[in-house]
């Protein structure tokens, strides 16, 4: 993304511990300035500009201009992704005419941040509502010591699995990387069709979870220098594994979210699926016919004794540089993560099992989903016993939707025999490398 004209009068400021993201610094002085509340000088409302892609939405913004009057949200629906909605906010922001609140999932904000899309809000967002997001959550979207964002959901990785499978071939849930090896050829032996699960060619964020799970840390900084390291010996223990189970056609190999991964989902071939928690209302949706025959378990750990969870999946919400209302817009956010009633409104429309970034909403989730597709299983009980464990040593690099795309190339040649998965990453930190030198920033691989 392309960066933003910077303030006259900001500077770098270099300081170990801030130096994560030294670079917004430069966007403290714009950033900061206008904290204040600016309501409508002609006796009306305050209107909101908000640009989501989050499926639920309307229903949330529905539900808050019905119960005040003093702010009206104006919302539009934008896709997903790069090319979509990112690519129409990136733009927006270069024209200066963002809108007041968006949308923007956490390997991608940073990238925003540096850009200077996000206003920071270190000194707008009370300590009351800090207290009741997940600290892992926060610490996401927590940038150089300042907070760009405020978290919508954060979803822990988790392992789903046929239990009807398993259970008639007396085959082990596993609960360790080593029983899911094995697990899977108790499988491959019992129903030879059947696969426990996939490697995905376009899995990147997956195997990033898995990495953060294992210890990886891919983007780090000590002083002013920032070190990638994606194929740290975490990284490299991961890619190993993974590859061990291509390489023994204990796993699938294909896109997720394809037609034959779906396929293979509902037809039961495949029985397994490892993925946020967020995916388990999207099994629902894809695979009905499998009601009653899935269940959620965690997903399995390197060291029992030392549980760890990477994530994969979750958003969080800004108030843009542009926004002339930064107090009603926040006023909104804070809402619309930490309310019951927004959460219900989300629910409403059918958007379900995504884990809240605020644990006090677990009882709301909990009784507005129907969770008879997994037999009554208390489902977000098990995601909150989960998010516990998500590690807080990861950072998303400045550039991910690069570094995706990179990675994702390699791994669609190891898919097909012409790579491998450890030689996709070190391409993708290869190809990474030049993108943070254009931001001026020192950058090290070692």
């Amino acid at each position: 993304m392309p960066g933003q004209r910077r303030p006259a009068n900001s500077r770098l400021v270099r300081t170990s511990g801030v130096a994560l993201f030294t670079v917004l610094a430069l966007l403290l002085t714009a950033c900061s300035a206008s904290g204040g509340s600016t309501a409508a000088t002609s006796g009306g409302p305050v209107h909101l500009t908000f640009w989501s892609a989050l499926r639920g939405t309307q229903e949330v913004v529905d539900e808050y201009n019905r119960i005040q009057n003093k702010v009206r949200v104006d919302f539009q629906q934008v896709p997903s992704g790069a090319q979509g909605g990112y690519a129409k906010l990136s733009n927006a922001a270069r024209a200066g005419n963002a809108p007041d609140v968006a949308t923007i999932e956490y390997p991608q904000l940073p990238g925003f941040a540096i850009d200077g899309v996000p206003r920071d809000l270190t000194g707008l967002l009370p300590d009351s509502v800090r207290r009741k997001i997940l600290p892992q959550a926060l610490d996401l979207t927590t940038l150089g010591g300042h907070t760009y964002a405020v978290p919508v959901d954060i979803e822990p990785m988790m392992f789903f699995y046929r239990k009807d499978v398993f259970t008639k071939y007396g085959i082990p849930v596993p609960k360790t990387w080593a029983q899911f090896e094995s697990s899977a050829r108790k499988l491959k032996k019992a129903q030879p069709g059947s696969r426990i699960g996939s490697f995905f060619t376009n899995g990147s964020l997956h195997m990033a979870a898995f990495a953060w799970q294992a210890g990886g840390q891919w983007f780090k900084t000590s002083d002013d220098t920032w070190r990638i390291s994606m194929a740290d010996a975490p990284t490299r223990k991961v890619a190993a594994y993974w590859q061990h189970l291509v390489d023994e056609d204990l796993v699938r190999v294909e896109p997720v979210d394809s037609q034959q991964w779906r396929a293979h989902l509902q037809s039961g071939e495949t029985v397994g699926y490892t993925a946020g928690a967020w995916a388990a209302g999207s099994l629902m949706n894809s695979t009905p016919d499998g009601k009653g025959k899935w269940a959620i378990a965690p997903l399995p750990q390197w060291d029992p004794a030392k549980p760890s969870l990477g994530t994969q999946g979750g958003s969080t919400f800004v108030v843009t540089k542009d926004s002339q209302h930064p107090t009603e817009a926040l006023d909104f956010i804070t809402w619309m993560v930490t309310s019951p009633d927004a959460l219900r409104a989300k629910l409403s429309s059918g958007i379900s099992s995504a884990y809240p970034a605020v644990p006090s909403l677990v009882p709301v989730a909990r009784k507005e989903m129907d969770t008879g597709y997994y037999s009554g299983q208390d489902i977000f009980g098990l995601f909150q016993q989960q998010a516990k464990l998500i590690s807080p040593n990861w950072k998303w690099g400045p550039r991910m939707t690069s570094t995706i795309t990179s990675v994702e190339d390699g791994f669609a040649k190891a898919g097909a025999g012409s790579g491998t998965i450890i030689g996709a990453l070190r391409e993708g930190e290869r190809r990474t490398l030049p993108d943070l030198k254009s931001l001026g920033l020192s950058v090290t691989t070692h």
